[in-house]
């Protein structure tokens, strides 16, 4: 599977912290549980937080209690807002746009996931009877990420959400109708802690499904829908996840993996499997 992140007509789908002001950092809420170690209410910086937008935790964020930290993903939001929407102001030395930036950019995160998944479906060959369509949609999302910040704000991005699932799902089926056999259909099932190790799980329908901590050691996923599917604590060890549809690095992030588990190229092997 091709790597969409760096689609040449869409902004870059992968977080550029560097080109970004540490939203996820400030205006996102924290709640103290296994996933932080502390409360921290939206549109206010993490403690973590240095002057210079960086966090002085990064490099033991699981080890301090942070692991939620280490399996967000913007998918590329947090420069577009910093450095298109706002043109690079950040929110400290321009306060007046402080809230305004903080709201739009879980708005912009959304836009940003959903242009991901588009431009994954117009990567599957098996997918060209809807191409056409999708590419009106990615186009529109696209359009909507170079509005204002006012417009953002104020955006529904469910409506639009609503209007480009019917095509993911439309390519999601023809790819996974190619699979042998009869696929299993699982979509929006809760398999908290299900014993899947081994399973031929290949062209599954998995989308939405908890898998908090399912056993899914060796278990064939090639192809099977994960979009959607709640992987945290998944046990991934030498499964096998190649041309698995809408797979993204913070699914693969939040579970446990080892150097033998299968992903696409486009995707990395979290530092914490090994």
């Amino acid at each position: 599977m091709d790597d969409v992140s760096h689609h040449p007509a869409l902004p870059l789908l992968q977080a550029d912290c560097a080109n970004c002001f540490a939203l996820c950092c400030v205006s996102l809420p924290f709640a103290k549980s296994t996933d932080f170690a502390l409360n921290k209410p939206a549109g206010t910086p993490c403690k973590n937080l240095g002057q210079d937008f960086r966090c002085g935790i990064h490099t033991r964020l699981r080890d301090s209690g942070f692991r939620g930290c280490t399996v967000f993903d913007c998918f590329g939001a947090g420069q577009q807002v910093s450095q298109v929407t706002f043109g690079g102001r950040d929110w400290r030395t321009h306060p007046g746009t402080a809230r305004q930036m903080f709201d739009v950019f879980p708005v912009m995160r959304q836009l940003h996931e959903l242009l991901r998944y588009a431009a994954e479906a117009l990567t599957l060959p098996d997918a060209a009877p809807v191409h056409a369509e999708l590419r009106r949609a990615l186009a529109d999302t696209e359009e909507w990420t170079r509005a204002d910040a006012r417009t953002l704000a104020a955006l529904d991005v469910g409506a639009l959400r609503q209007d480009l699932n019917p095509l993911l799902l439309k390519a999601s089926e023809l790819v996974r109708a190619k699979v042998p056999g009869r696929r299993k259909n699982h979509r929006g099932t809760d398999l908290m802690g299900a014993r899947l190790a081994g399973q031929d799980l290949r062209g599954a329908n998995l989308r939405g499904a908890c898998l908090i901590a399912a056993d899914l050691h060796r278990a064939d996923l090639r192809t099977a829908d994960l979009i959607g599917a709640d992987l945290r604590d998944a046990d991934l060890r030498g499964a096998d996840l190649r041309d698995a549809l809408f797979l993204t690095q913070p699914q693969l992030n939040a579970s446990q993996g080892d150097p033998t588990t299968r992903i696409p190229p486009s995707l990395t092997h979290p530092t914490h499997w090994t």
